[in-house]
């Protein structure tokens, strides 16, 4: 089970971003490992020639993936940067949840 996911909101830990938060866009696998996509952070310059006579070259700016182990998900119900407990809902042993290790409240349900 995956500590970061789609949606969850992030505090950048390394890096030209470090302090900085953001929504988590997508997550991805990597050469090094997995790798999160926030918008607005980790930003580099990629060269795009024209593809198309609509399409115009230029200079963009993109996204590229942070490894996971720089980011760290901040708890909605605390607000505070936290590391993720994994644990089961009362009364269901199959359904599993992640867990806040500040203060306790469930992050989300998993299946």
């Amino acid at each position: 089970m995956a500590n970061v996911k789609k949606g969850d909101t992030v505090l950048v830990l390394a890096g030209k971003d470090r302090g900085k938060r953001g929504t988590v866009e997508r997550v991805e696998r990597t050469k090094r490992g997995l790798g999160v996509v926030v918008p607005g952070i980790n930003m580099a310059k990629k060269h795009q020639r024209p593809r198309t006579r609509t399409q115009q070259a230029g200079i963009m700016d993109l996204p590229i993936p942070l490894h996971v182990s720089n980011v760290m998900v901040v708890c909605p119900s605390c607000d505070k940067p936290t590391r993720v407990a994994h644990g089961h809902l009362e009364g269901d042993e199959k359904r599993r949840v992640r867990v806040c290790k500040h203060c306790g409240e469930q992050l989300e349900v998993v299946k």
